[in-house]
């Protein structure tokens, strides 16, 4: 199964279903809840994962604009998010994630969503509201978020 991270350029074959694993990383701080949903799919070759977990991450980068390898990221990330067919959020109670929240406020109104926000992250009530506001699924469980990736591409 095709799996794409930053900053890999993400080339799609026809009728191939992505799902961007938007959420928790915290800078290679947080569990790797991608990998987990990933190899829940290893024997399925129609779905594409793009995987903004990149690998060789530095977090000495300066998050700036003029930071090359922070603008790629950011780029390569908004790039994979527009084309995806369908975005997964998993909220860890053991992170922030400010990044993924700005990220779901950019694409709760206009694509496909699941999101995972488990009790005890630290807005959950916002993600909550958000989610209510623009019609957007909930599950409480990574295990529940595999099972409706599945309900969804099946």
């Amino acid at each position: 199964m095709p799996i794409f991270y930053p900053p890999q350029k993400i080339q799609l074959s026809q009728n191939q279903k992505t799902i961007f694993l938007a959420g928790s990383i915290d800078m290679g701080n947080a569990i790797d809840w991608q990998q987990e949903i990933i190899d829940s799919f290893k024997e399925n070759q129609s779905l594409y994962f793009l995987n903004p977990r990149r690998k060789d991450w530095d977090s000495s980068w300066e998050q700036t604009i003029e930071n090359t390898h922070f603008n790629e990221q950011v780029i390569w990330e908004l790039d994979a998010l527009e084309m995806a067919d369908l975005i997964v959020f998993y909220f860890a109670p053991t992170s922030q994630a400010p990044i993924s929240l700005l990220e779901l406020g950019l694409f709760a109104r206009n694509k496909n969503v699941i999101v995972c926000c488990p009790t005890g992250y630290w807005r959950k009530g916002n993600v909550d509201i958000v989610c209510q506001r623009f019609g957007v699924q909930q599950v409480e469980s990574l295990e529940e978020l595999i099972k409706e990736i599945q309900n969804t591409f099946s």
